[in-house]
């Protein structure tokens, strides 16, 4: 089992709804999962939208990155992600943020997720659930 953590976000809908149904959904695949609290964020990237409840994910599989790539885009597309355009408004979004400790760099997954430490919506859930994974984080840069 490894251990990864995930960030969720939802602003379209009920919010909070969705983002309970995502975990529901990935508890089938993920185990001894932990999520710390949910924060309202104003929108990146396009503000013309509504507002965000965002949240993390700790948790354990035995799925590989790809696998856990694709059993994510599952969990989306069940709790009714429909994508409009890049930043847009989304039913839920869950990002693969570490995975382990392994680098990867492909075109459809990077991990860390390459944006992580500089946003805030992000980094602060996570660090609810795990005071050093900003360490923990640039420690897997490096490599």
């Amino acid at each position: 089992m490894v251990k990864i953590y995930l960030a969720l976000g939802s602003n379209v809908g009920d919010r909070e709804k969705n983002i309970r149904k995502a975990i529901d959904l990935l508890s089938k695949k993920v185990m001894d999962i932990k999520v710390a609290s949910l924060y309202e964020t104003e929108p990146v990237g396009y503000t013309e939208q509504d507002k965000f409840i965002n949240t993390a994910l700790e948790g354990y599989t035995n799925l590989s990155p790809e696998e856990l790539l694709k059993f994510c885009q599952y969990v989306e597309k069940k709790v009714g992600r429909i994508y409009r355009f890049k930043w847009g408004p989304r039913e839920i979004d869950i990002d693969i943020l570490l995975y382990g400790n392994l680098k990867i760099d492909k075109p459809n997954l990077k991990i860390p997720h390459p944006l992580m430490l500089e946003r805030n919506f992000v980094m602060k859930p996570l660090e609810e659930l795990n005071p050093n994974i900003r360490d923990e984080v640039l420690k897997v840069l490096k490599k």
